[in-house]
């Protein structure tokens, strides 16, 4: 038997309805998939507390400059935001530990730099229960937000406590009837699974409830040990143990069943979302389309060009003030590691991967085209399957999508 079966979930490797809403809300979404434009991503760094499992750039916020990072976030958007992108990301740290004023203030500003109210589709703020009220909320929306992700990351006191968290299950809850009540009509949660705290019997009782809330969208990722991290400290020093493959991938096929059971459908191997809310930001980076980040750590990538900002907010500040940029690396990218990393990013998708738009993307017209060959041998093993013009990944192929990715990059 599958694993795929085992688990209570189809053979076809993605499930759940595709659809996109309305007609005109469909229309938009493709457009702004399509957009030559970059999208915008703004890293706000600050935190309550550092996540013990978090490898982003982030310090605590207490004694920080946060005006001031306001300032150098709009002296940098001056220099390098594009008009009109189609998709901006607030993300962080937490952006939601910015007061209302200076939410509004970087909100506003932005607008008069890019035009994004008038030009997104979608405008994502990353907020954290401890730092989400209604009023914040409301600020949000009115001025041009219209989708905001909630960092739940678990239902169980403990496993925040585990995990570094600044909140708790109740504050979760609360943010996010908060968001409800403040008009929020497109809200995702964020949840992590397969953690050595979380048995499988409640993870199944902790979707049931995540159904509950009947959220737009919801994210569940997999822990991860990353580097430089307590928790990959903590397992060097055997004081935390992974969860065994056989419990990680029972909980990954038992998310997909029941959030496609409360009408998430996955589009990406770690996303859920109801027909129409998919995030198209994230779609578009899936996708290998050209975005523009702005604040400390920010990476860029435009025309094949990518450019890192300095992971220090004291130095990218500086940089910001002394020259307008903070780039402190870059890279151009061969076409062939273009045509890679577009194979890498869009098979983590329901949509897949089509060779031709793939090569024409990274500007490769070397021959033979490598990843439509490798694409063709996983296929014939069972792990991709052909529909549409497309490669995407089979049920065989969807655990180990990290492990086939691989196969790809240059």
């Amino acid at each position: 038997m599958s694993a795929a079966l085992e688990h209570g979930v189809p053979e076809a490797g993605w499930t759940g309805d595709p659809g996109a809403g309305s007609a005109e809300r469909a229309r938009a979404v493709e457009a702004a998939l399509a957009s030559a434009q970059p999208s915008l991503y703004v890293h706000v760094p600050f935190c309550v507390t550092k996540c013990h499992y978090c490898d982003f750039y982030s310090l605590p916020a207490q004694g920080e400059p946060i005006s001031a990072t306001v300032d150098a976030l709009l002296v940098e958007a001056e220099q390098r935001a594009t008009p009109r992108p189609p998709t901006v990301f607030l993300g962080g740290g937490t952006p939601s530990l910015l007061s209302v004023t200076e939410l509004a203030r970087l909100l506003d500003r932005l607008d008069d730099l890019t035009g994004f109210r008038a030009s997104a589709v979608e405008v994502t703020v990353e907020c954290n229960p401890e730092s989400l009220d209604e009023e914040k909320a409301a600020c949000l929306l009115e001025h041009g937000a219209t989708r905001v992700s909630i960092g739940f990351q678990s239902l169980h006191e403990r496993t925040l406590e585990l995990f570094g968290r600044a909140h708790t299950v109740d504050d979760s809850f609360r943010a996010y009837a908060a968001a409800r009540a403040a008009g929020a009509r497109n809200v995702n949660v964020d949840f992590i699974y397969a953690h050595p705290e979380l048995t499988s019997e409640q993870w199944t009782r902790d979707l049931a409830r995540i159904a509950t809330l009947e959220p737009e969208h919801v994210s569940a990722y997999n822990l991860t040990f990353e580097e430089d991290t307590p928790f990959r400290r903590w397992l060097e020093q055997g004081r935390l143990q992974r969860s065994s493959e056989d419990v990680e991938l029972e909980q990954f096929w038992t998310t997909r069943a029941r959030l496609a059971a409360s009408g998430l459908h996955a589009y990406e191997i770690s996303n859920f979302a109801r027909s129409g809310r998919e995030c198209v930001h994230n779609e578009r980076y899936w996708r290998n389309a050209d975005y523009v980040g702005i604040g400390p750590s920010a990476v860029s990538h435009v025309a094949g060009l990518r450019r890192g900002n300095a992971r220090s907010r004291a130095k990218w500040s500086a940089d910001v003030e002394q020259r307008g940029c903070a780039a402190e690396w870059e890279e151009r990218l061969a076409p062939r590691a273009r045509l890679g990393e577009t194979w890498w990013l869009g098979l983590r998708t329901r949509r897949g991967v089509e060779p031709a738009r793939a090569r024409a993307l990274a500007g490769f017209d070397s021959g033979e085209d490598p990843c439509e060959r490798a694409a063709l041998d996983l296929a014939r093993d069972g792990f991709l399957e052909a529909r549409e013009g497309r490669y995407a990944l089979s049920a065989r192929g969807l655990p180990l999508a990290d492990a086939l990715a691989r196969r790809f990059l240059a």
